[in-house]
């Protein structure tokens, strides 16, 4: 299902991908900007030191006025069932944040996994939800980074299943993953 927002056609659900300060997070946001509906800001980073709470406060003052901020770290699906509906668009950032935050809890990853793909499922309005790929380069030295490596990139396949639209930004440049817009050929 897509939403006519200002004229235009967007996707019900686009999952934005892309490395460390790939331009991600600013491209997922000049999507909600664009929708023209009430924004609403989901933040899973845990405020845990000085530098966390500076980047936090200059993300804040980064996307200016017109967004109401939920601070969540580990209950993303609860917030979605809660707050989604028509006439808001809802921007989750970040999902690999998340993880961390169900790492560090020990909570059941495949669990809160399939949680919050059923809630994206089933919204009702629009989200967009921002995620690290982190699959690109060396095999981390350590088992807990291995263990968190496959674990989002089961978490992005998982979403870029049930989104609607998948995009991968590397440079400030987006590259549309999905729906594809190369014909299905069959060799």
């Amino acid at each position: 299902m897509t939403d006519t927002l200002q004229g235009a056609v967007f996707p019900r659900t686009v999952l934005v991908l892309g490395g460390a300060r790939s331009g991600k997070s600013r491209y997922a946001e000049s999507l909600a900007l664009k929708s023209g509906l009430s924004r609403l800001y989901v933040a899973t980073s845990p405020l845990i030191d000085a530098e966390t709470r500076d980047r936090v406060a200059l993300h804040k003052a980064q996307r200016g006025a017109g967004w109401r901020t939920v601070e969540e770290e580990t209950d993303v699906a609860g917030v979605l069932e809660c707050e989604a509906g028509p006439g808001r668009v809802i921007l989750v950032d970040c999902l690999t944040l998340w993880l961390n935050n169900l790492f560090f809890r020990n909570l059941d990853v495949a669990a809160e996994t399939g949680r919050l793909c059923h809630a994206v499922s089933h919204l009702k309005g629009p989200a967009i939800f921002v995620s690290n790929e982190i699959g690109l380069g060396l095999v981390p030295e350590s088992k807990l980074s291995r263990d968190f490596r496959d674990a989002q990139g089961r978490i992005n396949q998982a979403m870029a299943e049930v989104c609607q639209s998948a995009v991968f930004v590397a440079a400030g440049l987006p590259l549309t993953l999905k729906p594809s817009l190369q014909p299905d050929v069959t060799l």
